[in-house]
């Protein structure tokens, strides 16, 4: 018979040994009271010193943490799988790089029981600087980072409020998970790959059916920021790749299904691109470039949606002139 927990803690992982003991020690360590809880640690095909790391906290953790390994490359595959096995109502998700405050277990089980009616809850993510930030890096730029702060004040978010979280620190009620089907593997990073919107389109899809969530601050995690992260070519690749994905997506907010397109791309976006386009041209003019940066991001998300969809469009006459010459074929 399966133990009883009140939270379960999923954090899928991939090739990152030196970390995710940290973020393992960091929910062990948790001030959680009376709060049952479950770590499982999802290893997504590492090929370092995941498993090593994790089997080394075993004895510490009195029965409460599991490894599991999934060949399915993927993060939406690690996540579904620690979903299916976990033994609690709710389901709070961390990424490995990440390090929650002290009481964060405990916050979460309470804003539950406070709120029967909500389906999830979420917080801040703050940076944890491993050096110094560019000057350029403003939260114009945390997107990219996984970074979250929307204030110090608590309010409820549905599908009238046009605003997400990030699973680097959020819970969600298994039940609604579970109904929801899960984070969509279409949409997910693989490896080290960025930009990708796991995380946002499962938000979208449950507020869409109908739940309601948390924004609560002090639901507080610190990320660890690579350096790598911290450099413009880094984040012209996410915004690039970012866009490629929203072009998979598509998503109801951004592409009502009666409006005008060419290519396959919404007019406005089209407007959008001239509009941010001019904004590049007299920043950069102004030799303001902190500000320049921010509208060529923009001006790379069109890039990585219109070539994504571009490739689609050609894709699909392709396949349809190749079917018409082989029907008509003697």
């Amino acid at each position: 018979m399966s133990r009883a927990f009140d939270v379960s803690v999923v954090i899928g992982t991939y090739n990152r040994g030196h970390l995710i003991k940290g973020a393992i020690e960091s929910v062990l360590g948790q001030e959680a009271g009376a709060t049952a809880f479950e770590v499982i640690v999802v290893d997504n095909n590492s090929t370092d010193g995941t498993r090593q790391a994790v089997h080394s906290l075993t004895g510490r953790a009195n029965g409460r943490l599991r490894y599991l390994f999934e060949p399915k490359q993927g993060v939406s595959y690690s996540r579904n799988l620690g979903v299916s096995v976990s033994n609690a109502p709710i389901v709070a998700f961390l990424d490995d790089d990440v390090r929650p405050a002290t009481g964060w277990i405990s916050t979460i089980q309470r804003l539950f029981a406070e709120y029967p009616e909500i389906g999830l809850v979420g917080g801040k993510v703050l940076p944890d600087w491993c050096c110094p930030p560019p000057r350029w890096l403003t939260r114009h730029h945390w997107m990219p980072l996984a970074l979250l702060d929307y204030g110090d004040f608590p309010f409820l978010i549905d599908a009238s409020t046009n605003m997400g979280l990030i699973s680097a620190n959020c819970a969600i009620r298994k039940d609604l998970l579970v109904k929801a089907g899960g984070f969509a593997p279409e949409l997910q990073r693989v490896k080290d790959n960025i930009g990708s919107m796991e995380d946002q389109e499962l938000f979208e899809r449950l507020f869409q059916a109908g739940a309601r969530g948390v924004y609560w601050p002090g639901l507080e995690v610190r990320a660890v920021t690579a350096a790598e992260r911290l450099t413009r070519a880094y984040h012209r690749r996410w915004h690039f790749e970012h866009g490629r994905f929203y072009a998979l997506y598509r998503s109801r907010r951004m592409e009502p299904t009666a409006v005008g397109r060419l290519f396959d791309v919404p007019a406005h976006m089209y407007r959008q691109m001239a509009a941010d386009a001019l904004m590049w041209l007299k920043y950069t003019a102004l030799c303001r470039s902190s500000e320049a940066f921010i509208y060529e991001n923009k001006l790379r998300f069109f890039a990585g949606f219109f070539s994504k969809r571009l490739r689609q469009c050609t894709g699909s006459r392709n396949r349809s002139r190749s079917a018409t010459w082989h029907s008509s074929a003697p």
